[in-house]
């Protein structure tokens, strides 16, 4: 596309009367040039089984059309209509719980056999109906896919062929794999394999649960084939995918593995929400994005947002059109809204869309209207902004369960580390990419981070290792390089196989119980205390650069930095607060060589940097805060955007509050 795509979902079936002129006319007004539609609406488009109305879905095609608005279209299965329940109970899917009531979405079971069926010729039925709409620019697949804690009979037998073909057919070889032994859980054959809901072994647990996301990646690749087989070489396949929620988006998705179901898409996309209002400090728009923008190693669409949402997410002003910018800032380019309108009924009434529910103009919608009109404007330089960043945290699914399986300690799960290091690193101005354990480019990194590695290959394990002898710089958390990819314990002194790299070892930990941390980054004033779990750092070569205060764990190190080879490994045996955290990462970062971004001194105005599509840098300016920010200009000389004030190089700029502004490089 050559133009920023600014949207909302839109739903014609949940309108309690046909305004679909007046709606379009309000689009217009606001500068949105895009709608998605169709993807929770099934039982609308396949009233009865087989019988199938496009009634809404032509009449808004047909007016999107008509008014110059881009269409994404849906595949609507992740909502299935009761008609099929009734007649195929087991399309529901059955999880550790039993099986599931009818009546909310994203209840059913991606490997049934019966809803595969439905799904496919619902997907065939619409796809031949709407591909030739010169208005539909793409589809998104499904929404917000997991697997739903599926345990089917259908779900079980493959997972019993999966494991045949991990192990090669030899059971004895799971049995080792997995400690099976343990309680009398060993099986001799195949065709002994218990119901997989009832395992206390966490190494079976653990790869039940990578199959289960497995799950998606096949399910949604399927759909994506199917798609393919209908779409135009100019419309793309999208899906949304969400992270784990607390409230709102927080961290690494616990039940799909981004990486691997995002190969099937043109484009990657994803949904985030997040606090607003006082508690609106911009990570969660930022971390999501990078996730996403790391997933194609590319621009990204945001497919859902908030525009008022839960009523304490109603956005103070200025709120929308920040948050508007950040998303371009991390690399996107679509921002869409859920939704439009307001429901008047159903479970979601008061997560109120872009209008509220008189659907009459409100503050937030005359905000966006200026967010529509600076993006028809300034799109050329906006658009398909690039990174290249030298910082990236590996994120890894495997490591999530393992820590969920075998947590680390109570208020602390292996999201809040990742979490911790990230904001840390966000609230500096250092951008980074997220990577996965299979990654094979470490060498474009200056520095990586490892939060909670738990579950950590030994191929991966060496990669690094080879990556800090040319050079690299390598942050280790607890818990890391503990166990394999199949939740077993290395067996011999932590961290495995880094341990050279960090210059320390430990085999004892324990939770912390009013622990102190001494060292040279530490004043007495910060009374700097161990949060929750603690290892015992013993040095082997490396300088520990914080130590415990306590009248026994005294004797041991809580953080140490090591030179090895041409790099340099840096451990952290414990959390602590995110002042302290930021000093040691401030002088990490020295090491590899990377300057944060300039502009500001750091949160609460965050600076975000890229390339647009005439080559030239742009550098966004974002104050998350409800008041005035001095900031400066970091380029030689350049033109914002939004002003069209010129600058020069350390000239003051002034942000109002919840302000932005847009630099662009001057060539």
């Amino acid at each position: 596309m050559d133009e920023i795509l600014y949207g909302v979902a839109y739903y014609d079936e949940y309108m309690p009367y046909d305004r679909l002129d007046t709606d379009i006319g309000m689009m217009k007004k606001a500068g949105i040039n895009l709608v998605r539609i169709a993807e929770s609406t099934w039982s609308t488009l396949e009233p009865q089984e087989g019988i199938f109305d496009f009634y809404h879905i032509d009449r808004v095609l047909n007016a999107m059309e008509k008014a110059g608005i881009y269409v994404i279209v849906g595949t609507p299965t992740y909502a299935v209509p009761s008609w099929m329940v009734q007649k195929h109970p087991d399309i529901m899917v059955t999880t550790e719980k039993g099986r599931s009531l009818y009546g909310a979405r994203q209840i059913m079971d991606i490997t049934n056999k019966s809803y595969l069926f439905y799904c496919e010729r619902v997907i065939r039925k619409l796809m031949e109906h709407v591909a030739g709409y010169p208005a539909v620019i793409g589809y998104q697949i499904d929404n917000e896919t997991k697997h739903y804690g599926t345990a089917s009979l259908q779900a079980q037998r493959d997972f019993l062929v999966y494991l045949k073909q991990k192990f090669h057919g030899d059971v004895e070889a799971m049995n080792r794999a997995f400690g099976l032994n343990y309680w009398s859980n060993a099986v001799h054959s195949w065709e002994d394999f218990p119901d997989v809901r009832g395992t206390i072994n966490g190494s079976l647990r653990g790869v039940y649960e990578k199959f289960q996301r497995e799950l998606v990646t096949k399910f949604l690749s399927w759909q994506a084939d199917l798609v393919r087989a209908y779409k135009r070489e100019d419309q793309f396949i999208t899906h949304n995918f969400d992270f784990e929620w607390r409230g709102s988006s927080y961290g690494v998705q616990p039940d799909v593995n981004h990486f691997h179901a995002a190969a099937c898409l043109d484009v990657a996309g994803c949904d985030i929400y997040h606090p607003s209002q006082g508690r609106l400090t911009g990570a969660e728009v930022a971390f999501g994005g990078d996730l996403a923008r790391s997933l194609k190693k590319n621009n990204y669409y945001v497919l859902e947002t908030q525009a008022q949402g839960f009523p304490e997410w109603t956005p103070y002003d200025g709120q929308l059109r920040l948050l508007a910018f950040s998303h371009l800032a991390s690399g996107a380019d679509m921002v869409e809204y859920w939704h439009w309108h307001s429901l008047h009924n159903a479970c979601e009434t008061y997560w109120k869309g872009l209008l509220s529910h008189d659907f009459a103009e409100n503050q937030t919608y005359r905000e966006a209207m200026t967010v529509g009109h600076d993006f028809q404007r300034l799109g050329k330089s906006l658009m398909h902004l690039k990174k290249d960043n030298k910082i990236a945290i590996l994120v890894s699914n495997e490591s999530l369960t393992g820590l969920k399986l075998f947590p680390i300690c109570e208020g602390i799960t292996y999201n809040d580390v990742v979490r911790w290091l990230y904001d840390a690193l966000y609230e500096m101005n250092y951008e980074c990419d997220f990577i996965s354990p299979e990654c094979t480019c470490l060498s474009k990194y200056r520095a990586i981070f490892l939060p909670a590695f738990y579950c950590a290959p030994e191929e991966t394990l060496m990669q690094i290792k080879e990556y800090v002898s040319e050079g690299g710089v390598v942050v280790g958390t607890f818990k890391s390089c503990f166990a394999n990819e199949n939740v077993k314990v290395y067996h011999d002194t932590q961290p495995h196989i880094l341990r050279e790299c960090f210059g320390a070892s430990y085999n004892q930990f324990t939770v912390a119980q009013e622990v102190g941390i001494s060292g040279k980054y530490c004043t007495v004033e910060d009374r700097e205390q161990v949060k929750g779990f603690m290892e015992c750092l013993r040095l082997e070569g490396g300088e520990g650069i914080l130590s415990y205060v306590h009248e026994n764990w005294g004797q041991y190190a809580a953080a140490v930095v090591n030179s090895c080879g041409k790099g340099t490994g840096v451990y952290l045996g414990c959390m602590f607060s995110k002042k302290l955290l930021k000093k040691i990462v401030r002088d990490v970062m020295d090491k590899a060589g990377i300057a944060p971004n300039a502009g500001s001194d750091g949160f609460p105005v965050i600076v975000r940097k890229g390339t647009n599509a005439q080559g030239k840098r742009i550098d966004y300016l974002l104050n998350y805060s409800g008041q005035e920010q001095k900031v400066w200009c970091p380029q030689r000389q350049c033109c914002e955007l939004l002003s069209g004030k010129v600058f020069q190089e350390r000239e003051t700029i002034l942000l109002p509050k919840w302000g932005v502004a847009i630099l662009e490089e001057c060539l």
